[in-house]
């Protein structure tokens, strides 16, 4: 078990050999077992997937960008499967701050917003809030930041 209190702050990014998938619209979007995860403090984990574990076409640049005190500037793609377009569903930096300079261009997906995300073959549940796109597998406890009430942590 782990537990989100326990992850640092500033988050560690370490790899991951775990298998990830995402699937969306019958599709699979993601299929690799050379990720990366970011730890911190109250989150869950986020997956960051390199871009050749992505299938081909299914991102567009979306709208808008964020900040992260830590990572720097995000990026906001769009997944698009056939008639579905899924405004936002992921992030990448595509100049991290040198501590995160491993993710560049690496994009992580909102589990909230496709059909369904899993590492090592479990079903992952969506962090609460929609905010921060944490991956909760039941190997990781909370309480979690995110959901109503809990953004001032």
């Amino acid at each position: 078990m782990e537990s989100v209190w326990d992850y640092p702050r500033p988050p560690r990014l370490e790899r991951t050999g775990a298998r990830v998938t995402v699937v969306h619209a019958g599709q699979v979007i993601v299929d690799s077992d050379r990720c990366w995860r970011v730890l911190e403090t109250s989150h869950p984990p986020v997956y960051y997937v390199p871009r050749d574990g992505i299938a081909d076409g299914v991102l567009e640049p979306g709208t808008g960008r964020s900040y992260c005190e830590f990572k720097g500037v995000a990026d906001y793609w769009d997944l698009v499967v056939g008639d579905t377009r899924v405004q936002q569903a992921g992030w990448s930096y595509q100049h991290p701050s040198p501590a995160y300079a491993e993710i560049a261009g690496a994009v992580a997906f909102y589990p909230s917003r496709v059909d369904e995300c899993r590492v090592a073959g479990e079903l992952v549940r969506p962090q609460d809030g929609d905010f921060y796109g944490g991956w909760i597998t039941a190997d990781i406890t909370g309480p979690f930041k995110g959901a109503p009430g809990t953004m001032g942590w």
